[in-house]
């Protein structure tokens, strides 16, 4: 299968140095929380192989703020090392940091302890954030 980038007209979306092999940006996305460290370079560089050229992935809030002003960064939640890995191997990166992920994590990846705040409202702009 081939692709003419002329003809498509996405060349102009896409600088020269984010274009793949192929002419053109390659995304896949990945959810370094799901996978543990020991895997990710493995995966990140079969995603490299299949012509990518960046990677994509949310970070979870709930994960790394389980309760109010406790933060989690390690292990399986070392997003800077994931990050440093993909930098490693020639991806680039697109970080997702939003507090919801949508459906695809409980509770939209929103941290439970929001639930006790008071007047808290859900997916809304509280003053609070």
């Amino acid at each position: 299968m081939t692709w003419d980038m002329r003809r498509s007209g996405m060349e102009a979306y896409w600088p020269s140095r984010m274009r793949s092999t192929s002419g053109c940006g390659c995304s896949s996305a990945f959810r370094y929380f799901r996978t543990v460290p020991e895997y990710w370079r493995d995966r990140l560089e079969k995603l490299r192989n299949l012509g990518c050229n960046t990677v994509e992935t949310y970070i979870p809030w709930n994960m790394h703020e389980p309760e109010k002003g406790r933060f989690r960064f390690n292990g399986i939640l070392d997003v800077e090392r994931f990050v440093s890995l993909a930098q490693e191997l020639g991806l680039y990166v697109i970080l997702r940091p939003s507090p919801y992920i949508c459906a695809e994590w409980e509770f939209g990846g929103l941290p439970a302890w929001l639930l006790r705040e008071e007047g808290m409202r859900l997916r809304v702009n509280p003053p609070p954030f």
